[in-house]
């Protein structure tokens, strides 16, 4: 039971679709598994730089903003890595320089002293 040559042709075309789809979806696949192995080195690039400039102190407290405002910590992690590697970090960012860093990279944020009288 052998088709007509038009289908015959018409099948032959589908199973080369089909590898080249498949070809393609491999070749992705290899492509992403390169970026995200890029992405990961990157990250502990950055990892690195922020244990060799910041003291035990100031890590918790920029884990602990990472933690309640992500994309914040992110941005503090960016100006310490540009600080760093702009060579304008002399010693270690310790807790009392980071909270300074925070003031300033979040400057609207409103602070209230309560006094008892």
């Amino acid at each position: 039971m052998s088709g007509t040559p038009d289908e015959e042709k018409l099948e032959e075309l589908r199973q080369k679709k089909m590898e080249q789809l498949q070809e393609q979806a491999e070749a992705q696949q290899e492509g992403g598994s390169e970026q995200e192995a890029a992405q990961q080195q990157a990250e502990a690039q950055k990892q690195a730089l922020l244990r060799q400039h910041l003291t035990d102190e100031a890590r918790k407290r920029l884990n602990t903003v990472k933690m309640s405002k992500p994309q914040f910590g992110e941005q503090v992690e960016r100006q310490v890595v540009a600080l760093a590697q702009s060579g304008r970090i002399q010693g270690k960012i310790d807790d009392d320089k980071m909270k300074q860093l925070l003031s300033e990279l979040k400057p609207d944020s409103k602070r209230f002293d309560i006094q008892r009288r």
